[in-house]
């Protein structure tokens, strides 16, 4: 007797192992009499052969390709490399139904794994072989409990074909299913797909049907559909399907909608051909790596170097200097290396300061020269390397003499101490305690440990409040504590002066050169700091509109104040004197140059941003009172700033990390939108005003469908404004969402194709743009932007997590020197 799971497996398998060797040329056939929905001209009856030859090289991916021969040879070649790119798409959109199920030892789920996980839960039935239950049928092949249970019954009972399939299930049974799913051929893998809709197994898909799977489909990728829109979404589907009224649709339909809205849906990252082709006769040849690394490094190069020669310097003028003292013969090198590692100290405590004097840094970017030569977008870093210094010239300098110098005065013989250092210490040679106890050391000691303390509150784990970090001490860490602690740094700095006027063996008062070294940096970081609380003062702003956004996201809609001018891509601070008269908070504008107001987008991710957040979630919700108050101080420059600099522009926000972008879209629209109107020119590239952008690309990733609410109102405008010219191209990517081609996502990506032909805007941003399912693929994007721009000079923002930014900078070296397109790397603090 055969079963209904032998019965449907062999009709609609009857040469298993023949069709799973032949399943990749199957593949590339099995659209051969369908004309492309983009490209109808094509001969409907044209066939694809392994052994023909073709001058175009495709990629497995349907961006990839672009034809641009001419001539009657040309269109043949050119036929040829679309269809076999339509092709390919097909294979890369194709229902997969396990590709990307991790198996037990890491990889890819192969059969061995599923067969592994069968006997660990087999049980003995009434037959002669171990059964599993129908319900550990997704913990056999990997979708579990907690992945996608509801996918795993529908596969199960589309796998068996008939009504009673909650059955045991045999080893068998289970291997066939595997062979099934594993199959490349895309009239198995569509019938697959059609019985697991056909919810009454009789050949026939209703609208209710559809309605259902839109709805499970939605839940499995985290998606918000409600009931009135996935009935929305299945009558799209009937109307463009369903031509006579039939009131279903059979497998034949099915298969023509899903090769019609895919290959649409993959047309918004579809390259349209080389554009600036024309522009250069002349190619250039790509860089080597060396020269790559020099000029992404150099500016930094010389900076460290320069610092690094000035400190070794300063260290060895002083090191032979009091190895030439009396003081030598009592404390040996301990002298001279305490004393050259104090000289370092100052140099370092006077440079420390630059780089977080930022209204000095806004002014000097101004300059192109400048900004040419000196890495201002690299202030912080070097802060933080100049801090390094500092500790390393503490430990010397403190280390050397608590543990070498201090014992030698102490200990050294009696007639050699009078002999030499006596007359710096009054004639009395001190105990070990009592150098302890005297105004210098002290002093010094003070100043350590508060270093230490603002040093270590200032680290990753303590001001970003980790979890790695005992309960006791996240209670006390924060942004909060790192702001406060590091204002500390007065009381340093008063130290430094009493520590250096009451010096061990330095009488003359031209060897006390402390102030020297801080007396300019203190000053110029003293005047900022007046400049900015009388400016901020004056620049009490009133909250024209504040929006609650999901996510905790706080938009907020201020007045402009007179006078105030700023570039896209620069940032401002935020007081609130509500929460603290104290903290600012830096927020990159939203809102673009020529706009009449100022705009931040807020996330709730530490304290402050809480406390704002919650101040303006009362005012809003009760409508009974005015928006708290609050001032402003800025504007400054950012790594964004250097956007002018570049023919094209790639943007790259993870999450919140998009805001520092969209004022910079805004810019281009209207910069290229003015420049194209004087000029009415079709070579962007050729005759763009040099010194500004000819176009931007932003990609934006998110984890959460409501993230797109934040920045909608923006992305619409923009969308409008530049339709026309297509000067700005934006991209977002869903992550929640499983990669385009997978089961799961394949009915959204279809609805989102027929959706946005019909209304122009996307089912899951509700916007003009569309959405990309599932994580990007850089390299590929990388890869169209090198053969679409070629010669040009793309400056690449990013803002996010510093681990997407190594695989960045990596790729921005490697196709640098592997094309004539130049990637420069620039990443925003986040």
């Amino acid at each position: 007797m055969l079963t209904c799971d032998h019965k449907n497996f062999i009709l609609q398998n009857p040469s298993m192992d023949e069709h799973m060797v032949k399943s990749k040329t199957s593949l590339l056939a099995l659209f051969k009499s369908s004309p492309s929905s983009s490209s109808s001209s094509y001969s409907s009856s044209y066939s694809y052969s392994h052994s023909s030859s073709s001058s175009c090289t495709v990629e497995n991916d349907i961006d990839s390709f672009y034809p641009v021969q001419t001539g009657s040879k040309g269109l043949h070649e050119a036929e040829k490399c679309g269809h076999v790119a339509e092709n390919e798409a097909l294979e890369v959109m194709g229902l997969k139904f396990i590709n990307d199920i991790v198996g037990d030892q890491g990889g890819i789920m192969e059969w061995k794994d599923v067969e592994n996980r069968f006997n660990q839960v087999a049980w003995t039935g009434n037959g002669p072989e171990p059964v599993v239950s129908w319900s550990q049928f997704g913990f056999c092949i990997g979708i579990g409990m907690q992945s996608s249970p509801e996918l795993a019954r529908e596969l199960l009972r589309a796998l068996r074909g008939c009504m009673q399939w909650k059955s045991d299930i045999t080893k068998t049974d289970l291997h066939n299913f595997w062979l099934r799913m594993n199959d490349d051929s895309f009239n198995s893998r569509m019938r697959l797909f059609f019985d697991m809709c056909n919810r009454n197994m009789d050949g026939r898909i209703t609208e209710t049907d559809i309605k259902q799977t839109i709805l499970l489909t939605a839940s499995i990728n985290k998606l918000s559909v409600t009931r009135d829109e996935a009935e929305d979404y299945a009558a799209l589907i009937m109307e463009s399907v369903d031509n006579k009224n039939k009131g279903y649709i059979e497998i034949s339909e099915m298969e023509t909608l899903f090769k019609e809205s895919l290959l649409k849906a993959y047309s918004p990252m579809k390259l349209q051909g080389s554009t600036n082709q024309d522009c250069e006769e002349q190619e250039q040849e790509p860089m080597s790596k060396v020269e790559v690394l020099f000029r992404t490094y150099w500016r930094r190069s010389w900076v460290v170097v320069l610092w690094l020669v000035g400190c070794f310097g300063l260290f060895g003028w002083k090191f032979d200097q009091y190895s030439k003292r009396s003081g030598f013969e009592v404390m040996g090198y301990c002298l001279p290396t305490a004393k050259g590692a104090a000289e370092t100290l100052k140099l370092n405590m006077a440079l420390i300061l630059l780089p977080v004097c930022r209204n000095t840094i806004t002014w000097l970017r101004n300059d192109p020269r400048l900004n040419y030569v000196i890495p201002f977008n690299d202030n912080i870093n070097f802060h933080k390397l100049i801090a390094g210094g500092i500790v390393v010239g503490v430990i010397l300098h403190g280390g050397t003499h608590l543990t070498c110098d201090f014992p030698r005065i102490s200990d050294s013989d009696k007639s050699i101490f009078r002999q030499t250092i006596a007359a710096g210490f009054g004639y009395h040679q001190p105990t070990y305690m009592e150098i302890l106890a005297t105004t210098e050391v002290a002093s010094g000691i003070g100043m350590v440990l508060i270093m230490a303390i603002a040093f270590s509150l200032a680290t990753k784990w303590p001001r970003r409040r980790s979890p790695v970090l005992p309960l006791s001490i996240r209670r006390v860490t924060g942004y909060n504590t790192f702001w406060y602690s590091h204002h500390l740094f007065v009381i340093v700095y008063v130290l430094l002066i009493v520590h250096s006027m009451f010096l061990f063996l330095a009488d003359k008062w031209i060897e006390k050169t402390t102030w020297m070294y801080i007396a300019f940096p203190v000053l110029l970081y003293a005047g900022e700091r007046i400049f900015r609380a009388i400016r901020s003062g004056s620049y009490e702003v009133d909250v024209m509109k504040a929006s609650l956004y999901p996510g905790k996201v706080l938009y907020l809609k201020m007045q402009k104040p007179d006078g105030f001018k700023y570039r896209s891509g620069m940032y401002i601070f935020i007081q609130c004197p509500q929460i603290s008269p104290f903290q600012w908070h830096p927020f990159s504008l939203t809102s673009g140059p020529q706009d009449e107001y100022l705009s931040v987008h807020i996330r709730t991710l530490g304290d402050w941003s809480y406390q704002i957040y919650a101040l303006f979630q009362e005012a809003v919700l009760s409508r009974l009172q005015g928006c708290p108050k609050l001032y402003i101080d800025g504007p400054y420059g950012s790594a964004s700033q250097d956007h002018v600099k570049y023919d094209i522009l790639v943007l790259i926000g993870l999450g919140i990390g998009a805001t520092p972008f969209i004022s910079i879209l805004k810019d281009v629209a209207n910069g290229v939108q003015t420049s194209q109107q004087s000029n009415h020119s079709g070579l962007r590239e050729c005759s763009s005003t040099k010194g500004s952008p000819s176009k931007a690309y932003l990609y934006w990733v998110t984890r959460e469908q409501n993230s797109f609410d934040w920045f909608r109102d923006v992305m619409k405008e923009i969308a409008n404004s530049t339709k026309q010219q297509s000067v700005v191209e934006m991209h977002n990517f869903l992550t929640s969402v499983y990669p385009e081609g997978d089961v799961r996502s394949a009915l959204l990506s279809v609805i989102q194709a027929l959706h946005h032909a019909k209304n122009g805007t996307d089912i899951v941003s509700r916007t003009p743009i569309h959405t990309h399912f599932a994580r990007p693929n850089w390299s590929n994007i990388f890869s169209r932007l090198a053969r679409k721009h070629v010669e040009a000079k793309i400056g690449v923002f990013y803002c996010g997590p510093s681990n997407l930014a190594t695989e960045l900078k990596n790729l921005c070296t490697k196709f640098s020197t592997k094309t004539t397109t130049r990637f420069v790397f620039h990443k925003e603090n986040y």
